[in-house]
């Protein structure tokens, strides 16, 4: 048996290697998706990419337990789990998501009003995503973040290329969600031979699905946070404002995913024995600053959005810097709640589903159909699941010193 993994304290080259290597590959997987959504929506028509679209979004939620496996799998590696122990795990996690596709698949057909074939292309890609994430989640968890990198940068050219080409010989939706899971196996099975180049044994593993289900609900809380207030807004304003908007919260998921890595190359700090504490301090005072870098960027280009989106979006320009600001907080409460997940203390996502009941009833009963009101409230509620994740985290890891 050998002994766990020796976790290196915070140090500034490091953490900027880390950074570089995951936000490139972050970057790069997020750009490819992008350009998926683009190409789907001229070559598909309107009828057709919006049957894509919701298809990808129910894919994402059944998606939610391979963020959470990716997690465990690095906090259990950090901890000197044994490698084929924890890919035990992340093959029953995806036993269980691929369960939970098949069956998922005649509710989707019939709710989405989408085809069955179609319908299965998209969830079949879930149990493939949750083996990806599991391998991630080693490299993750043994701090080798340029192979981290690469492999989100793989796994989404693997996920995009094969199905863009799909769509851009006409072969439709189906072909191309199937092309797309066929892309992630392959990137999921490259990770795991690379893997096992340098496998290392380590200490029996003490957790299991349960302890995955508890984290995936912790990570659904975070999905949801992130899209409440534009899917209410679709409710509560007309289509006109639903459309502004839809507009400015794309200046609050950028502000949301531009410091992801952050989490991301920190997360072994967080679940050391020691050293979590002031891993933890570093990654929410780089979170704040990036985050008020990227308010006052948009705030500054706020008058160039109705030139680039059109005329019709020019309200948004007084009121972008707070769709940033949202976001920026909501980073922060990502953080905080990856730390928790970190020494397992889950339940910390009571606090975010208590602000998501708090923001859904406010945004219904007082906005009054006002954009201003719908965007005040969410960035209320952001802030008080921030304050308030935030202080728990830092008392918990307070007492690991």
């Amino acid at each position: 048996m050998t002994e766990p993994p020796q976790v290196e304290p915070v140090r500034g080259s490091t953490t900027a290697a880390g950074l570089t290597f995951v936000t490139a590959g972050s970057m790069i997987a997020n750009i490819a998706g992008y350009l998926m959504h683009v190409t789907a929506s001229r070559w598909l028509g309107v009828d057709g990419y919006s049957e894509f679209a919701a298809l990808l979004a129910a894919q994402l939620v059944l998606a939610v337990p391979a963020l959470a496996l990716q997690n465990v799998m690095a906090r259990e590696r950090v901890r000197g789990v044994d490698s084929a122990q924890l890919r035990l795990l992340a093959t029953r996690c995806a036993a269980l998501v691929a369960l939970l596709a098949l069956i998922a698949v005649p509710g989707v057909v019939a709710g989405l009003r989408v085809g069955a074939v179609a319908a299965f292309a998209a969830l079949l890609t879930a149990p493939v995503y949750v083996l990806l994430a599991g391998e991630q989640g080693i490299m993750q968890g043994e701090g080798r973040f340029r192979e981290l990198g690469g492999f989100l940068t793989v796994g989404g050219i693997l996920r995009v290329v094969p199905a863009v080409t799909m769509l851009a010989v006409g072969a439709g939706t189906s072909a191309a969600l199937m092309a797309a899971a066929a892309g992630t196996t392959v990137a999921a099975a490259a990770a795991r031979l690379w893997n096992r180049r340098s496998e290392r044994t380590g200490v029996r593993l003490t957790v299991g699905l349960p302890t995955v289900l508890a984290a995936s609900q912790l990570q659904l809380a975070m999905i949801v946070l992130t899209s409440l207030d534009l899917l209410l807004a679709r409710g509560v304003l007309t289509e006109t404002d639903a459309s502004i908007y839809g507009l400015g919260a794309v200046a609050s998921k950028v502000a949301f995913w531009l410091p992801q890595a952050i989490s991301i190359v920190l997360y072994p700090q967080f679940a050391a024995e020691t050293g979590s504490a002031r891993a933890l301090r570093s990654a929410l005072l780089m979170l704040a600053g990036i985050g008020a870098l990227v308010v006052v960027g948009i705030a500054v280009c706020a008058p160039l959005a109705p030139m680039v989106a059109g005329r019709d979006y020019q309200p948004v320009t007084g009121v972008l810097w707070l769709f940033a600001l949202q976001g920026a907080v909501l980073a922060i409460v990502q953080c905080a709640l990856t730390a928790a997940v970190a020494v397992d203390r889950t339940h910390a996502a009571l606090v975010a589903w208590f602000g998501l009941a708090i923001e859904a009833a406010l945004i219904l009963t007082v906005a009054n159909g006002s954009l201003e009101r719908v965007l005040a409230i969410a960035v209320s509620c952001a802030t008080a699941v921030a304050a308030v994740t935030v202080a728990v985290a830092i008392a918990v890891h307070a007492r690991r010193v």
